[in-house]
């Protein structure tokens, strides 16, 4: 049973039994008992997510581009969330063909008393994702790994999937910067007798995309 702060016990008698007049009291908290203040967002907006990784490095990564300048995703509220996509095939002739897929997304969170703060927020999505994405149906060799370096926090999840008859090697990063949220998968596959690439090289070509990408948020806030 609580007790209202400030409630005397010789305080008078109200003609009511001692605890109907405690229950009563307690029935309504004060406003400092349901306000809660949550921390301000850091950031307030985002950057233009095609441009979150340089041209020199999605060039690199992605060597045959169908578009160069990258596919940006379709949303709804881009100062919310956003995307954009590279993708392309290697073609080496006689020595088969390297196909190359890297994917770019942004989510901002607002801080709200009912929600919690921005940081918080983003943080409680950082778990989400990657729990779906080792949750990836047929995903095999599957390791998630800390990301360091890479914003506040950030998970590597490296795995392997075999479709369109060969086999393709991802790594996937979730980094979070303040209230931002960063996503990026990077993966590639060799074609027509052209060799896998290693995990390394997708793991380390996607944790250069995934720094590239988060310090962009910070330089479209200043």
């Amino acid at each position: 049973m609580l007790v209202a702060a400030g409630c005397s016990s010789d305080s008078g008698d109200s003609g009511k039994p001692k605890a109907q007049e405690k229950t009563g009291a307690s029935a309504t908290p004060s406003p400092s008992q349901t306000t809660k203040a949550v921390e301000p967002a850091k950031f307030a907006k985002l950057p233009q997510v095609c441009r979150t990784v340089s041209a020199k490095t999605t060039a690199s990564l992605v060597p045959k581009a169908k578009t160069k300048n990258g596919t940006p995703g379709v949303s709804s509220d881009l100062g919310s969330r956003g995307g954009c996509s590279w993708n392309g095939l290697d073609d080496k002739g006689v020595k088969g063909s390297q196909y190359r897929w890297l994917d770019v997304s942004v989510y901002r969170y607002e801080s709200d008393a009912s929600l919690g703060s921005g940081q918080e927020r983003a943080e409680q999505n950082l778990a989400k994702e990657v729990a779906k994405i080792e949750g990836t149906a047929g995903a095999k060799k599957l390791r998630t790994t800390a990301a360091t370096g890479i914003g506040d926090e950030a998970k590597a999840i490296t795995y392997q999937e075999s479709k369109t008859g060969e086999d393709f090697v991802y790594t996937s990063i979730v980094a979070r910067t303040g209230n931002v949220l960063v996503l990026l998968s990077y993966n590639g596959a060799g074609y027509a007798g052209a060799p896998t690439p290693s995990e390394k090289t997708i793991t380390d070509g996607a944790v250069r995309a995934a720094k590239e990408a988060v310090a962009s948020v910070a330089a479209a806030n200043k």
